[in-house]
């Protein structure tokens, strides 16, 4: 089972992906509602709105859309501190004002991270801070 991200949703959504897929064969294909959050939020930036969440919500209704409860924010925050250890300073004095994003961790996608880990499955993303998470707390990540 794979979890979208979403620039790979958006691919999925304009047909991109149909030679991945051809060569998987049956899968199972999942987004984050972080995910489907960010896809609404560029929806309402476009030009054609209404026709848009009706299109977007045609497509979102045919892939399984795992929520955010408890043990993914667990998870989330067990991540985060991941990420500070490993690659934030190890100089206690930097570290008081030190946030995450300035290595290219966004929250958002740490959430998708998170989602992907407690559910078991296999995140697609193109992203380069994210695939240098490959293996972290169990983490896989896949370009297509």
């Amino acid at each position: 089972m794979y979890l979208l991200d979403t620039t790979h949703c958006l691919k999925l959504f304009k047909g991109a992906l149909e030679e991945k897929l051809s060569i998987l064969g049956e899968v199972i294909l999942s987004i984050s509602v972080i995910t489907r959050g960010e896809l609404i939020f560029g929806i309402h930036k476009s030009e054609l709105v209404s026709e848009n969440l009706t299109v977007m919500g045609r497509f979102i209704d045919t892939l399984d859309v795992y929520l955010v409860n408890e043990i993914t924010a667990d998870i989330y925050g067990e991540l985060k501190n991941t990420i500070f250890a490993m690659f934030g300073p190890k100089d206690k004095s930097k570290r008081r004002n030190f946030r995450v994003q300035s290595l290219g961790f966004f929250d958002n996608d740490l959430w998708i991270a998170a989602t992907a880990i407690q559910h078991g499955l296999i995140l697609v993303s193109a992203d380069s801070h994210l695939k240098r998470l490959q293996g972290i707390n169990g983490l896989e990540v896949e370009v297509w």
